[in-house]
């Protein structure tokens, strides 16, 4: 048996398919007289020959280019065009340096390296190489060498040297510039460095900034491009959720979403206001608060749940995006409860116009010991969200960190409604309520003090 599951039998005639393609438009009979033909040496060597199996738009660019940026919805093959590229560099160049960075470590392990597109998933058997967990790296058969990297991590790609690097989901890096500059500045082995950078795109500063750079190619494309190994129904179901959303624009049609005209908030304004994450001290916090949006029904809708601090100084500070998406009330309550124990919360803030009496309950099961706040809505969200928007225009609310979603939905936030991600900014109604309670004086509310029995 080969590797793609074929027996030797003898041919009538013998022809050479140079691509999938090629041979998935051949008649049938051509097709199946071509596989009779094949050995198993000669099955393996197609399995593994990357070329034979690459769509045009995933094909390594001409040229001299310096980055290259792969920008393409999701299940694309954006990963196997990541591995197949560090694997064409290792096995052609003995003894390479290769950094491969992915958002976290584990992230780079269990997709970069061992996911169904990683590297060891796609290399033939004599030449895969060895990964060594405590070393964090692969050893290649002949010597070359891929260390891997978390982009949370700049500081840790200074003094090892590269050939050449490959960067994954870069849009969703929280020190992406950091991280990219002390990269860069590792390619030292190479006369032509290079870097692949794949990512769905998000309309981020790194982003911005590999678009105007000099020696940067941009390929990508939508997700159904990759439809032949794609189930059907998945591709069904995400065009009919999704459709012409900017979410469905920016995740499956793999297109760079730019700020929405007269919206509430801009990308340049959120980056303005932006802090590192490891700048926060819990101890300059007078206040913590987080802020529910609960699900419209009991169906397992999204859930908003913002933690939001406020220092001695006056400034609020957006800590963390908790929200969940799809749970039951239990679930969602369970979340918040999470939540403001992570945080030292003093106080839960919570939307009670859609079932006021469910939430009190559902939030008193899930032992949130503190004061709830239930609030009445009695604006719509974009008005509420107005006064919010003016604090990031005088820095006196910033981000401690990156939070992708909440700043996607708060982006889409416009004056007379909403026209960001999904149907219904749960996330950024999460933070004006925590913010509303925090630094805009009082909103009608009924108080309910969850106490320990």
């Amino acid at each position: 048996m080969s590797a793609l599951g074929l027996v030797h039998r003898p041919a009538p005639f013998q022809r050479r398919f140079r691509h999938v393609n090629e041979f998935l438009s051949a008649p049938k009979p051509e097709q199946e007289g071509w596989m009779r033909g094949l050995d198993v040496k000669r099955a393996t060597a197609i399995f593994y020959d990357w070329p034979w199996w690459r769509r045009d738009d995933q094909a390594t660019p001409m040229g001299d280019w310096r980055t290259w940026l792969v920008m393409a919805g999701r299940g694309f093959g954006k990963t196997r065009m990541g591995a197949e590229w560090v694997r064409g560099f290792a096995e052609h160049h003995p003894h390479a340096r290769i950094a491969i960075l992915g958002a976290t470590l584990a992230e780079a392990r269990s997709v970069l390296v061992e996911g169904q597109s990683g590297l060891l998933a796609i290399a033939p058997p004599l030449k895969r190489p060895t990964y060594e967990a405590s070393l964090r790296r692969l050893v290649w058969p002949n010597g070359a060498i891929a260390t891997l990297y978390s982009a949370a991590e700049p500081e840790s790609l200074r003094g090892p040297e590269h050939h050449i690097a490959w960067c994954d989901e870069i849009a969703k890096w929280d020190k992406a510039e950091a991280a990219w500059d002390n990269l860069s500045l590792s390619l030292r082995l190479s006369n032509q460095p290079q870097i692949l950078a794949t990512t769905t795109p998000r309309a981020v500063p790194i982003i911005r900034r590999l678009k105007a750079e000099q020696g940067v190619v941009i390929t990508g494309g939508a997700t159904r491009a990759n439809a032949l190994h794609l189930p059907q129904s998945w591709l069904d179901g995400m065009a009919q959720t999704y459709g012409n959303t900017q979410l469905g624009r920016q995740e499956l049609g793999g297109e760079l979403v730019e700020d929405v005209e007269g919206a509430l908030w801009s990308r340049g304004l959120i980056e303005a206001c932006r802090i590192p994450a490891s700048a926060v001290n819990l101890k300059d916090f007078t206040r913590i608060v987080i802020g529910v949006d609960p699900p419209a029904s009991a169906k397992g809708d999204a859930c908003g749940i913002v933690a939001v601090g406020l220092t001695k100084e006056g400034r609020g500070v957006v800590l963390g995006d908790h929200s969940v998406v799809g749970k039951s009330p239990e679930g969602w309550a369970r979340a918040v409860s999470q939540a403001a124990h992570l945080w030292g919360a003093d106080r839960v803030v919570a939307e009670a116009n859609n079932g006021g009496n469910m939430v009190e309950s559902t939030l008193r099961a899930a032992d949130v010991f503190m004061p709830v706040k239930l609030v009445h809505a009695s604006r719509g969200k974009a008005a509420r969200a107005e006064p919010v928007a003016a604090l990031y225009e005088t820095a006196k609310l910033v981000h401690a960190g990156v939070f992708p979603a909440l700043e996607d939905e708060l982006c889409g936030m416009m004056p007379g409604g909403y026209s960001g991600p999904g149907r219904s900014p749960d996330r950024a109604d999460a933070l004006v309520w925590a913010v509303s309670e925090l630094m805009l004086g009082k909103v009608k509310e009924r108080v309910v003090r969850v106490r320990v029995v």
